[in-house]
């Protein structure tokens, strides 16, 4: 491992076009699962694959799905179809909550359509059921995930998404309290930011980027920098902004039209943004508008909670793990621990620790981490790792209640 170094991650606050549409499609499969819920469904048998577009005043939801009867409607000839009302709904929702009220993009004057349909019956039975595990559900894809942790924050993050993401949160936490200057900004923002590594450890930062819309059309990069600086320097808290740190605020000037009618957004297309800034492989996979038997979701989830309880009991300082998966089959194919030389066990040990401690099927992952609620809406934004625990079941990825568990495993 280098030990000396600078490495770059950059975040996109919920306002840009792709989470615009990442947080649609993940309010859709709260959606589905609320209303299976609240009308006696059985929360296993949800099924949402759930796409988003967003361009200016102008929204398109499709993928398929498996429907609780509260959302369907019988058309002119008596045949059950979705009913658009309540996706429409949830989405104008989303946008507000945003805060999206432009002539461009307006929560209340956007068009939305709905093209939704039925999952493929071919997919639904690999699923429903495991070619080698009757009775527990297949993976809803082939592909492979990965997890990571390492020392660097106290949530067990890279230092450089960690605090790229910090900076986009408190600027909208403050836009949206609407108190003074900064109650001008836009929801549309990126940040990016560089850390210098010295011993392998975060010691500065020697770059600062952010790039942020702004109301008011006589601001300038200038007036920009002067409301932002101080919710930075906030941010990056303990550490260090390097003497001659190159901040980049709004370096192309004005940034007024921005959101889906700036530029068009899709599902989808952050995922390094969500995971781990690059500082970590990424199987390829997004995360929104999937229910977990999608294992691009829920493995990838998983492969990050035995990851961070890995680090948190102490085993190693850093932990990448991947997971494998065939369509319709339960049990992964593979299981793969790298602890980049910083392990206090071996790799091998580790690796059976996780199988005899966690079952990764995509059945035993949904059991093991409670993951059939209404949680995803909040995870489409500053990312799906590094946040806290909540106590509806939100993030509970985050938790490191399996450490006693590995200690133990590992000694015997």
């Amino acid at each position: 491992m280098r030990a000396n170094y600078l490495f770059t991650s950059e975040s996109v606050a919920e306002g840009h076009p792709d989470k615009v549409c990442d947080r649609i499609s993940d309010e859709i499969v709260d959606l589905v699962y609320r209303e299976a819920a609240k009308t006696g469904v059985n929360p296993w048998g949800v099924r949402i694959a759930c796409e988003t577009l967003a361009t200016t005043n102008r929204v398109v939801i499709a993928g398929e799905v498996r429907l609780p009867p509260s959302l369907m409607k019988k058309d002119k000839d008596g045949k059950d179809v979705i009913n658009p009302s309540k996706f429409k709904a949830a989405a104008r929702r989303a946008i507000k909550d945003i805060g999206y009220e432009q002539d461009g993009f307006h929560w209340k004057k956007a068009k939305i359509d709905v093209l939704l349909h039925s999952q493929s019956a071919d997919i639904a039975q690999g699923v429903d059921s495991a070619a080698d595990q009757q009775g527990n559900e297949g993976a809803g894809d082939q592909g492979i995930m990965f997890g990571y942790a390492c020392k660097e924050t106290p949530d067990l993050m890279p230092a450089p998404i960690y605090y790229s993401h910090k900076i986009l949160q408190l600027l909208a936490v403050a836009r949206k309290k609407g108190d003074g200057e900064v109650a001008k900004l836009g929801p549309d923002a990126k940040s990016q930011v560089t850390v210098r590594y010295v011993d392998g450890k975060p010691s500065e930062a020697t770059s600062i980027v952010l790039s942020t819309q702004h109301l008011d059309e006589s601001w300038d990069s200038a007036k920009v920098r002067a409301v932002v600086e101080p919710y930075i320097r906030e941010a990056l808290g303990e550490l260090k902004i390097a003497d001659d740190c190159n901040w980049y605020i709004n370096p192309t000037g004005k940034f007024v039209i921005g959101g889906p009618d700036g530029d068009a957004g899709l599902t989808g297309r952050k995922i390094i943004v969500d995971t781990y800034g690059g500082a970590a492989p990424h199987g390829g996979g997004a995360f929104s508008g999937k229910d977990t038997t999608k294992v691009d979701r829920s493995a990838a989830y998983a492969a990050r909670y035995l990851a961070k309880n890995v680090v948190a009991a102490g085993l190693a300082d850093r932990c990448t793990i991947q997971i494998s998966y065939a369509i319709g089959v339960a049990q992964p194919l593979s299981i793969y621990v790298d602890l980049h030389g910083t392990g206090k066990v071996s790799e091998d040990q580790v690796e059976a620790a996780i199988r005899k401690n966690m079952d990764l099927s995509p059945s035993g992952i949904r059991r093991h981490l409670d993951l059939n609620k209404p949680i995803y809406a909040k995870t489409s934004a500053y990312g799906h790792f590094g946040r806290k625990a909540g106590r509806d079941g939100s993030f509970s990825w985050e938790r490191t209640d399996l450490v006693k568990a590995l200690k133990e495993s590992v000694k015997a």
